[in-house]
């Protein structure tokens, strides 16, 4: 089994980032950096951000794993003091042809970001935000190519099923299944006068649909993909639509997505 380990730099997730080496090598594993068959994520849901990221160009090649050491890793099946368990299901799996993790696939955000400087595509995890850097952000939403409404407040959210419980939730967005090959749009603190209206709700946009939003002033804004920011004064627009391509997370053992959601926000 090819493998690569990122760890969030903490001291308990290098201590174990070094015990995973260790074990893998008494079991045969290989350490692959440029293209391994699974990437173990050690630390927050922060730190699958930025694995998925790392191996962004080879994502229908790999499954990730995460084992938590923070306070939250929604994103995490396995415990620090659960590593030499993973390590043997890992090797029984490697090693056996009946034997087999199940993957599960996620959707993913596609981005198309349009500048007059140029153009540029994107794949998030979680979720894609577009914030005012200067004051409120006055931006057009049009869903299939036809105007929806007009937005002013402090910024859009787009976010994929897995990302819903993320920052989406906080702004009152619903949890979804990620089965539900969707997308979701939540309002970040909008205002609503006689000049601009919105829905004031998140809305669910299914994988065949598209969103666009067009910057409607000159503003400088802050384009969030996941955990990287960019700032930029001279933005056109974003479509956003459900990705073709999914991420993959290797299950070594039963983790529903429910059970997650209460392990998560109710323990």
């Amino acid at each position: 089994m090819r493998y690569y380990v990122l760890d969030r730099g903490d001291q308990l997730s290098v201590d174990l980032s070094e015990q995973f080496h260790k074990l893998a090598a008494q079991r045969g594993f290989r350490l692959d950096a440029e293209s391994p068959e699974i990437v173990i994520s050690i630390g927050g849901d922060g730190t699958m951000l930025h694995a998925f990221h790392t191996f962004i160009d080879h994502i229908p090649d790999i499954a990730f794993v995460g084992i938590h050491t923070g306070h939250l890793g929604f994103y995490a099946d396995w415990q620090a003091d659960e590593l030499p368990q993973l390590i043997d299901l890992m090797s029984s799996a490697s090693n056996s042809g009946s034997i087999r993790p199940r993957i599960v696939r996620y959707p993913l955000l596609e981005l198309e970001i349009h500048r007059k400087s140029g153009n540029s595509s994107h794949i998030a995890l979680n979720e894609f935000t577009l914030k005012g850097v200067d004051g409120t952000v006055v931006a057009q939403v049009d869903i299939n190519d036809q105007t929806f409404e007009m937005f002013r407040g402090d910024g859009i959210c787009i976010s994929t099923p897995s990302g819903s419980t993320a920052y989406n939730k906080s702004l009152g967005g619903a949890m979804v299944h990620p089965t539900i090959e969707a997308l979701q749009i939540a309002e970040i603190a909008s205002i609503n006068n006689r000049v601009f209206r919105t829905m004031g709700s998140p809305l669910l946009l299914p994988k065949h649909h598209h969103t666009d939003i067009f910057s409607r002033k000159e503003q400088r804004l802050l384009l969030t993909i996941d955990h990287i920011n960019l700032q930029v004064d001279d933005l056109i627009s974003v479509r956003c639509q459900v990705a073709k391509e999914k991420v993959n997370f290797a299950r070594y053992r039963p983790f529903p997505f429910w059970n997650r959601v209460r392990e998560a926000f109710l323990g």
